[in-house]
């Protein structure tokens, strides 16, 4: 998946309401980024870097895969694939969209 598919993605998961209360911000590095921000009614997914109150480097494969559900996103995170800055407790709730 390439980067505007990923967000689609997320975007159709996120819907209006994704329950996450806040922003979250997958960081792909020179990939790209994806935020969702959880706290704008309706929920808004898009690929403006700004600030978070959580978020996760990773590569976009290992994005991809896990919205593929081919990689777990916890499995992930005990392999060392996606590293979490901030408040982890976003982290947690993202399991549902993922």
């Amino acid at each position: 998946m390439d980067l505007n598919a990923v967000t689609k993605s997320l975007r159709e998961r996120v819907g209006s309401d994704s329950g996450l209360g806040t922003t979250l911000k997958f960081d792909m590095g020179s990939e790209g980024v994806v935020m969702i921000d959880g706290a704008s009614t309706p929920n808004a997914v898009t690929n403006d870097d700004g600030e978070a109150a959580c978020t996760i480097g990773l590569t976009l494969d290992t994005l991809s895969r896990m919205i593929l559900r081919e990689l777990e996103p916890t499995t992930a995170f005990m392999m060392g694939k996606l590293k979490v800055s901030g408040d982890m407790s976003v982290a947690m709730r993202l399991q549902h969209l993922l």
